[in-house]
């Protein structure tokens, strides 16, 4: 019977679908317009709201056909943030590899260098769950075209089909297996940067402190972080505040792909960004880092109120289903000081209209505190996620290539 249902379910929904989508999609806008809110000053609204009301759509869409058998809804969002492929470079050789069984695609210039190369190796975003190295072609072919690099865009395996922290361990063994080959690439092996936006820019921050102890590698020149998520301890920080509505990632929706990135239970959520996992001694000892004491006072001017204590109440059974939130590895703001003052020269970009801006100027301030060099970039007018519709022409946001220029910038100079 459900050889024959599976068929008649599939040509069903084909002969709906010409129906089902402008309803969704007008569903959509008006989602978007009850529930997302576009601060003044932001880049682009209108088309912000546009791609925010597709987003939903291919959201409410994908657990249809779940529901239905037919796809995941994590299938669906992939297939849409693929990106569309670019023609043929003509001034760079791309090539698919496997490092240490991780696919990777390198980015070199096809004309002769004068000496060594930088390395550049980029981990896309994506929440651990979704992005691609094609969703990221765009960025890493500028970045090797304008810094005149060898980039590596690294295809770590993505969750939850692969569980955490698979991710680490990716980009972690293909990050060892270049850095041991570089003379393969003509790269320096002293201008070797580790460089991701988002999840991918946690990726990075905690691989450079897993590798400063390493005395059998080269050592890392810097580390570039473009809105980088680096703590799962505090979702009620300013940025948290402001933005909380801001697409494309809402307050609420950050704490969601943290659990469903760590195949967790999501219905959690409320207590997650009440900080009810997280135990009052670990609160204590980690706000000297982790606190809303610590933002400039310039980034509190738009929205902002001071939590009022007690902010929550602590439950056990959460923090067992969220801990591993609380890890370094999962939150390398965690991370000692006896780590960080190691760390190299560091760049970090955050956005004005993003969830995450605080995380990387608490993150500033840690390396900063700890004598670490670092560039910071603000992008006033961006938001959370700007950088994957680089590339596509009027279809782009002016912050995007605001950032990459600001961020290849910083690199030539390396």
């Amino acid at each position: 019977m459900g050889f024959v249902c599976a068929p008649l379910t599939l040509i069903g929904v084909i002969w709906i679908f010409p129906f089902l989508l402008p309803v969704l999609f007008i569903w959509a806008i008006c989602y978007d317009l009850f529930k997302s809110e576009l601060p003044p000053g932001i880049d682009q609204p209108l088309k912000l709201r546009f791609y925010h009301s597709l987003l939903v759509m291919t959201a409410v869409l994908g657990r249809i056909l779940e529901k239905l058998g037919i796809c995941s809804d994590i299938s669906l969002l992939r297939f849409m943030l693929y990106g569309i492929p670019p023609w043929r470079d003509s001034k760079l050789l791309i090539r698919d590899l496997k490092f240490a069984e991780v696919p990777m695609r390198v980015y070199q210039a096809k004309a002769p260098s004068v000496g060594q190369r930088r390395g550049v190796l980029y981990f896309h975003g994506g929440a651990g769950t979704l992005g691609s190295i094609n969703a990221f072609e765009r960025v890493c072919r500028y970045l090797a075209r304008e810094t005149d690099s060898v980039v590596v865009s690294v295809g770590y395996r993505l969750a939850p089909e692969y569980l955490y922290p698979s991710q680490y361990w990716d980009c972690l063994n293909a990050t060892i297996h270049f850095m041991r080959h570089v003379e393969d690439y003509q790269v320096d092996p002293a201008r070797i940067i580790i460089c991701g936006d988002s999840c991918g820019g946690n990726f990075a921050t905690a691989i450079c402190q897993i590798l400063v102890s390493r005395t059998d590698l080269p050592k890392i020149r810097a580390q570039v972080l473009i809105y980088p998520g680096l703590q799962g301890l505090d979702f009620y920080l300013p940025s948290y505040q402001q933005n909380r509505s801001v697409p494309f990632l809402f307050q609420d929706r950050i704490a969601y792909f943290c659990l469903r990135y760590l195949n967790k239970d999501k219905s959690v959520v409320e207590d997650v960004l009440k900080s009810s996992h997280v135990p009052e001694d670990m609160k204590l000892k980690y706000k000297k880092w982790i606190s809303a004491d610590n933002i400039p006072e310039e980034f509190k001017i738009r929205g902002y109120k001071p939590q009022k204590l007690p902010s929550y109440k602590y439950k056990h059974d959460v923090h067992e289903v969220t801990k591993q939130m609380l890890e370094v590895m999962f939150s390398p703001l965690l991370a000692e000081d006896a780590i960080v003052c190691q760390l190299p020269e560091s760049y970090i970009l955050t956005c004005e209209f993003d969830v995450l801006r605080d995380d990387g100027l608490l993150y500033k301030k840690r390396l900063e505190d700890n004598g670490v060099r670092v560039s910071w970039y603000h992008n006033e007018d961006g938001f959370h996620g700007v950088l994957a519709f680089f590339g596509f022409g009027i279809f782009s946001f002016p912050s995007a290539k605001k950032i990459l220029d600001n961020t290849v910038n910083f690199i030539k100079k390396l």
